[in-house]
């Protein structure tokens, strides 16, 4: 991967790689730039064997203010065939974040907005500091939440989710955690070490079991258990049970030592 412009990627520890948006000038709004290297480092981590997680986190004072306004000038400008392709390329970052099959983890501070939301809901864990506020403002410029949307609907709900994108509504950390867009909120000197935690959780999960969970999950609906569904994860389960690591995790277990993939 070349030297990326808009990002830091660091590893945060054994197995843990860390992806800072770097734009602290502009709040670490995200342009067609920062899209095409998120979209990149999101494909080189994910190929990555020595990686187990990822954190998403912003430089400086709020974590993401969504799209560039300079970017969205020049969208509005210029014609639908451009801006088909422009807003294929975002959907295209937010389903590589969601689709991700090392578990992610978005360190959010300050202000997430628009886009910003997008990235906070793509990840599957969002941990908050206290004073953090989102909003879904994309109305105020006259457009819509589009590719966004499914990610938000999926992290709240359809009801919830619509009426954070009708009223553009500033929301603070605590009414984020009630309506399940964030999993915890911290006070911001504590971020680091709430990450931590989660990441070490994490961690202590097979690799393999994560990625069949996150493959799993992302086929189910919310609704009734079908025959169809009662099939698959019966299909499923009896396949990872005969894996190499289903095995060493059992056998770890029983002879009371650490599994295979914990780091000592």
């Amino acid at each position: 991967m070349n030297e990326p412009q808009t990002l830091s990627i660091t590893r945060r520890a054994s197995g843990v790689a860390q992806v800072t948006m770097s734009r602290p000038a502009v709040f670490n709004a995200f342009d067609e730039t920062m899209i095409a290297e998120l979209d990149e480092a999101f494909t080189r981590l994910a190929a990555d064997d020595d990686v187990r997680v990822i954190v998403l986190a912003g430089e400086g004072r709020h974590f993401s203010a969504g799209a560039d306004l300079q970017w969205m000038q020049r969208a509005s400008r210029a014609d639908e065939a451009w801006n088909l392709q422009d807003a294929r390329r975002f959907a295209a970052m937010l389903a590589r974040i969601a689709a991700c099959p090392r578990p992610t983890v978005a360190r959010v501070q300050g202000a997430a907005l628009g886009g910003g939301v997008g990235l906070t809901c793509a990840c599957d864990i969002a941990i908050a500091a206290e004073g953090a506020s989102f909003s879904v403002s994309e109305a105020k410029f006259g457009i819509l939440p589009s590719v966004i949307g499914p990610h938000l609907v999926n992290a709240v709900g359809r009801r919830q989710a619509l009426r954070l994108a009708l009223t553009t509504e500033r929301i603070g950390a605590a009414q984020a955690e009630a309506i399940g867009l964030v999993h915890r909120v911290v006070p911001l000197d504590g971020l680091d070490a709430a990450v931590d935690s989660v990441v070490q959780d994490l961690l202590a999960g097979g690799p393999n079991a994560q990625r069949e969970i996150k493959r799993l999950f992302g086929r189910l609906e919310v609704g009734p258990v079908t025959p169809e569904v009662l099939e698959l994860t019966a299909r499923t389960i009896s396949r990872v049970r005969g894996t190499d690591e289903a095995r060493e995790g059992f056998d770890a277990f029983l002879s009371k030592r650490p599994a295979p993939w914990i780091s000592r």
